[in-house]
């Protein structure tokens, strides 16, 4: 193979590393702009994976932003989507919700501060 071929090779896995952290990083570099987020009474939740916990009663809506993995470029008028918020035993909806069509098929999502889950969400995880 030659020089020419490596080199161009090298630009295009550098292409595609940049083109999948556009849709990852927001502009801030901070968070992430595409992953699976929800607001529900003017606070931010994400997804977590992997926790283990009962829903609770019937909590209202949660609205899911859509992604803004363009930079402000595509302006794009891609409506909110919303859900159907739970409770999660034994942790403030202040901290955790459940989001689903029902309560059986509902994902767990928490508050994060910065990229720290709060205590009470960690020794969910943990099993304490």
């Amino acid at each position: 193979m030659s020089w020419t071929e490596r080199s161009a090779g090298l630009l295009v896995a550098a292409a595609m590393v940049m083109s999948v952290a556009a849709c990852t990083a927001d502009s801030g570099g901070g968070g992430a702009s595409c992953v699976n987020r929800y607001t529900y009474q003017d606070s931010s939740y994400r997804d977590v994976a992997n926790v283990e916990f009962t829903p609770g009663k019937k909590l209202g809506v949660a609205t899911k932003p859509p992604c803004e993995d363009t930079g402000g470029q595509d302006k794009s008028e891609e409506p909110d989507t919303t859900e159907t918020a739970y409770e999660v035993d034994g942790i403030s909806p202040k901290v955790a919700i459940a989001i689903g069509d029902t309560p059986k098929t509902a994902t767990f999502f928490s508050v994060y501060s910065g990229s720290e889950l709060p205590p009470e969400v960690q020794r969910l995880i943990d099993g304490s």
